[in-house]
């Protein structure tokens, strides 16, 4: 019996099946696939190694999907799975970068810009989720008093452009305070420049994904129906036909309502067919365990 065993084993790993890759197309054994935790998307290993690899360099760390674009849901990547897959430098520099970026756009903190302090400060924002004016910051460990957003030493009674205007008259650089027409304009959150040459008003940094409207560079994060342009100083200045805005308002609708008539129509089912659900289950369960304690008696 115990021959009959070994045999059995040889030949499930024989007859062990090929799984295809979806990012290099290659076929390879269930022990080369790397199946990540969020989406339970499968790929080989080297393949998950060299698209994390590749985004830890360029500095996209702060939100890892899945590599599939039409992956369900999409999965995130967690720090333990990057631990796990990358080399230790790579792994290093992704905890480094991952820290730095939380802090950049984190209004309640910002780094010391004094050479070599490199300490975390802490921002008072009154409770503002994106503070509009500087706000005075003081360094625990050089004694530094900073603005906050200029990261110039402090200048209480002058904005941000004054005070660079007053320190620096020839070169003044990408002000923070941009006039409405401006092809170029600071994120209010993370204050990266932006250059607009064209499209609607409605603005996405590609830093940290903050949606604002261009004009007034009022947040946009929660207005899905758009009706920041229905009034206002910037009513009408969307860049979209009154059409284009109603057919997008009516999807928005049309998909929140599908979602609500989908789960109140399927809920009745799920609730009538739960118990068979748990039953099936236990029954696989049961058999599995008279499957397991009924094995072949050794001669």
């Amino acid at each position: 019996m115990a021959f009959y065993s070994a045999s059995k084993n040889t030949v499930d790993l024989a007859i062990d099946p090929l799984i295809t890759c979806r990012l290099c197309l290659q076929e390879c054994s269930k022990h080369d696939m790397y199946e990540l935790v969020d989406c339970k998307c499968l790929y080989c290993r080297s393949c998950v190694k060299q698209y994390l690899t590749i985004l830890v360099t360029e500095g996209n760390v702060l939100s890892i999907t899945c590599p599939d674009g039409m992956c369900r849901k999409p999965g995130k990547i967690y720090a333990s799975e990057v631990e796990q897959v990358v080399d230790p430098e790579i792994f290093d520099r992704y905890i480094r970068l991952k820290f730095q970026r939380e802090v950049e756009l984190d209004p309640a903190r910002t780094w010391c810009p004094e050479i070599g302090c490199e300490t975390v400060c802490h921002v008072c924002t009154n409770g503002d989720l994106v503070p509009v004016t500087g706000r005075p910051v003081h360094c625990p460990t050089c004694g530094l008093m900073f603005c906050s957003v200029c990261k110039s030493k402090w200048h209480p009674g002058q904005t941000c452009d004054e005070y660079l205007r007053s320190g620096k008259k020839e070169d003044e650089g990408i002000p923070f305070t941009s006039p409405e027409d401006a092809e170029i304009k600071r994120c209010p959150l993370c204050h990266v420049p932006i250059e607009r040459t064209d499209g609607c008003a409605q603005m996405m940094c590609k830093r940290c994904k903050h949606v604002f409207c261009w004009y007034c560079l009022t947040s946009l994060d929660d207005d899905f129906l758009l009706r920041h342009y229905d009034r206002g100083p910037c009513k009408n200045k969307l860049g979209h036909s009154r059409a284009s805005v109603i057919w997008h308002r009516t999807q928005v609708v049309g998909i929140f309502a599908g979602f609500g008539v989908l789960l109140l129509v399927a809920s009745p089912f799920l609730l009538l067919a739960a118990p068979c659900i748990l039953c099936c289950k236990c029954k696989i369960s049961k058999c599995c365990d008279e499957d397991d304690t009924d094995g072949p008696t050794p001669t």
